[in-house]
């Protein structure tokens, strides 16, 4: 018998998702700020998410996390306990997209993290990339 490339990925498809394993790799972002924005006053910060779905802490359901947002922090805390909370690491454990939140003037750093129902990233984690921004005196 014999297979083309299309045959052998569609198995691999069908393998992969009755063993219960995801095809697409999940992915949080920000739709906004974009990095390098100048923002005059608060900023309103969007998350995205694809390849999972948001629901708020303490529910566990497959394939869902809520947001943490970390601000101005060199590294990734620890991924294998759960995020603690601070005012550089902010939870969003009701499921929140977004958030206007109040930063000093200067550059900052701003990162997703997707925590599961006890605010534990996942394995592998999602995480998004590091973005800059600016923040200007309203």
């Amino acid at each position: 018998m014999q297979y083309s490339i299309r045959n052998f990925l569609w198995l691999i498809l069908v393998s992969t998702i009755l063993s219960g394993g995801s095809v697409f790799a999940a992915e949080v972002y920000f739709l906004s700020p974009a990095d390098g924005d100048v923002i005059e006053g608060e900023v309103l910060v969007q998350f995205g998410l694809k390849g999972m779905g948001v629901t708020a802490a303490g529910y566990d359901a497959p394939n869902t996390g809520h947001h943490h947002l970390l601000i101005d922090m060199h590294e990734l805390p620890d991924l294998r306990l759960p995020l603690p909370r601070s005012e550089q690491l902010r939870h969003f454990g009701g499921g929140q997209t977004e958030a206007v939140i109040q930063l000093s003037p200067g550059t900052h750093t701003l990162q997703l993290v997707l925590g599961n129902y006890l605010h534990i990233p996942h394995d592998p984690a999602v995480v998004s990339n590091k973005i800059t921004i600016e923040v200007g005196v309203e």
